[in-house]
C-alpha cells in the first residue's frame, strides 16, 4: 500500500475467523471439552470391534468430520457427536459393551465416563453455540461461487448477536467471547472495504435506515473513495451522486430495482440497476466483486503440487499452468453440478445457527414410555459421574497402605494423562465446503 496508493490490502477472512475460532479454543472449559471430545472419537476410531458397535448404533453414521480448516473440523466433530448422543449412550449401556474386555480398560472406563457425564454434554453445547455462528461466517467467506465481500460485515454483526443470544448477552462467557471477537476484528479483520461493501449492498442498504447515521460504516465508505479514485474530480461526481443514491431517486426507484434485492449478487445488480450514477456504479462494482479469502489461491497450489511431482518436473511451464488450469477448473465445475440448489450466501443462516442447541441433560428420559428411568441413573449405576470413583496411590516406603484415598475430579490434571496420544482428525486441504 506505500508504494501502490490507489490499492487496499485486506487480510484473509478465512484465516482471521479461524484465528477467532483458535483464541476461543484455548478457554478452559471449551479446550477441556475439546480435549474429552477427541479421545472419545479417537478411542472408537482406534478400536474395530468399538467402531463397528457405533456404526451399529448411529446406523453408520460419521462421527469424525472433516472441515478445510482445523477448527471448522473440531465444531463439526463436535456437533456429530451432539447429534448422536443418543446412540453413544445406548451404545455404552448395552449388554455387547458391559460384557466386553472394553469396559474394564482404563481407557475403555474414561470413554465411558465421558459419555455418561451431564456436564461434558453441557459444556458440548456451550462450544457449539459460541463456534457455530462464526463457523457459518467462516462458511460464507470461503465459498468460491459468490464474493462476498459486501457481506462480512453484516455477517460478523449477526455472529455476535448470535452468540449473545445464545449465551445471555450478560453472561461471563458472551463477556469474553466478545473481547475476543472484537480484538481480532478490531486489529486485523476490519477493513473500510468491508464497511464500503456493507453500505453499497443494496440488500443491506434499502432495509437498514440508520446505515447513513453509522458513522464507522459511512468513514469506511468515505476512505474506499479516497483511495480507489485518485481523480479529485471523480471524486466529486462519486458523492453527488451517492446523494442522488441516498435520496433514491431516478433508476433506485424503479419497482424490479426493489424486487432484485438479495435475489442476485450485489455487483450484478448495480451492472443491471447503476446505469444512472455511472461513476458509482463502477466503484460499487470494482469493490462488490471483492472476495475475501486467499482459500482458493492455496487449493490451486495445492492442485499445482499433485502435478509438479519429482517424476514430472521436467513439464514445459506454458504445459504445467495449462494443466492445473484444467484440473482445477474441472473440479469447480464438478462441485458446481453437483451442488446446483446451494447458496453460500446465506445470512439467515447465521440467526438460526443454534436453533437445536437446547434443553438440558440432567433430566433426559432413557425412554420416552417410562418416566423414572433417566440416563442419570444409567451414568450412576456404571459408575460414572460429575465425581469420578475413588483411586489410591500406589504405597511408598515414606507412606503407610492406609493412606486416605482421594476424590478425583473429572477435570483432574491426573484423569488427563494419556497412555498413548490422542487420535488426531486429519484436515483435508482440498476439501470444499464444511460438511453441511
Amino acid at each position: 500500500m506505500a508504494k501502490r496508493k490507489n490499492l487496499f490490502w485486506t487480510p484473509c477472512s478465512a484465516h482471521c475467523l479461524d484465528l477467532m475460532l483458535e483464541d476461543i479454543g484455548k478457554i478452559e472449559k471449551v479446550k477441556k471439552t475439546i480435549e474429552k471430545g477427541i479421545f472419545l472419537v479417537g478411542y472408537i476410531y482406534n478400536h474395530s470391534i468399538v467402531l463397528n458397535m457405533m456404526t451399529e448404533h448411529t446406523k453408520n453414521a460419521e462421527l469424525a468430520r472433516c472441515g478445510v480448516t482445523r477448527f471448522a473440523t473440531t465444531f463439526l466433530t463436535l456437533q456429530s457427536l451432539q447429534k448422536q448422543k443418543p446412540a453413544l449412550r445406548n451404545m455404552f449401556a448395552s449388554e455387547q459393551w458391559t460384557s466386553g474386555k472394553w469396559a474394564n480398560e482404563r481407557k475403555g472406563q474414561r470413554a465411558n465416563d465421558i459419555v455418561f457425564t451431564p456436564t461434558f454434554w453441557n459444556n458440548v453445547l456451550l462450544t457449539l453455540k459460541i463456534m457455530g455462528p462464526l463457523v457459518k461466517v467462516l462458511r460464507l467467506v470461503d465459498n468460491e461461487k459468490k464474493p462476498a465481500m459486501g457481506y462480512v460485515y453484516e455477517a460478523m454483526e449477526r455472529a455476535k448477536l448470535a452468540i449473545a443470544a445464545a449465551l445471555g448477552k450478560d453472561s461471563n462467557e458472551y463477556i469474553l467471547v466478545s473481547e475476543i471477537i472484537d480484538k481480532r476484528w478490531n486489529c486485523t479483520l476490519h477493513h473500510p472495504l468491508h464497511a464500503a461493501g456493507y453500505y453499497l449492498n443494496p440488500e443491506f442498504y434499502c432495509y437498514n435506515e440508520t446505515i447513513e447515521s453509522d458513522k464507522e460504516v459511512t468513514v469506511g465508505l468515505h476512505d474506499c473513495i479516497n483511495r480507489l479514485v485518485p481523480e479529485k474530480a471523480k471524486q466529486d461526481l462519486i458523492m453527488a451522486e451517492l446523494i442522488q443514491w441516498i435520496n433514491q431517486e431516478g433508476f433506485f426507484g424503479l419497482e424490479s430495482a426493489k424486487r432484485q434485492h438479495g435475489k442476485i449478487a450485489p455487483a450484478e445488480w448495480w451492472k443491471l440497476y447503476g446505469k444512472g450514477t455511472p461513476n458509482l456504479q463502477q466503484l460499487a462494482i470494482r469493490v462488490l466483486s471483492l472476495t475475501c479469502s486467499a482459500s482458493g489461491c492455496e487449493r490451486n497450489w495445492n492442485t499445482f503440487e499433485h502435478i509438479h511431482s519429482k517424476k514430472r518436473n521436467r513439464l514445459e511451464h506454458k504445459k504445467l499452468h495449462d494443466l492445473v488450469y484444467v484440473k482445477y477448473n474441472n473440479m469447480l465445475k464438478n462441485r458446481r453440478d453437483s451442488n446446483a440448489a446451494y447458496d453460500p450466501i446465506s445470512l439467515e443462516e447465521i440467526d438460526d445457527s443454534n436453533e437445536w442447541l437446547t434443553g438440558q441433560m440432567a433430566d433426559e428420559r432413557v425412554f420416552d414410555d417410562d418416566g423414572n428411568l433417566t440416563w442419570n441413573v444409567v451414568a450412576e449405576a456404571s459408575g460414572a459421574g460429575e465425581v469420578r470413583r475413588t483411586r489410591s496411590s500406589q504405597p511408598s516406603s515414606s507412606k503407610p497402605a492406609s493412606s486416605k484415598r482421594t476424590l478425583i475430579d473429572e477435570d483432574s490434571e491426573e484423569d488427563q494423562v494419556e497412555e498413548a496420544e490422542p487420535y488426531v482428525i486429519e484436515v483435508d486441504d482440498t476439501s470444499d465446503g464444511f460438511g453441511y
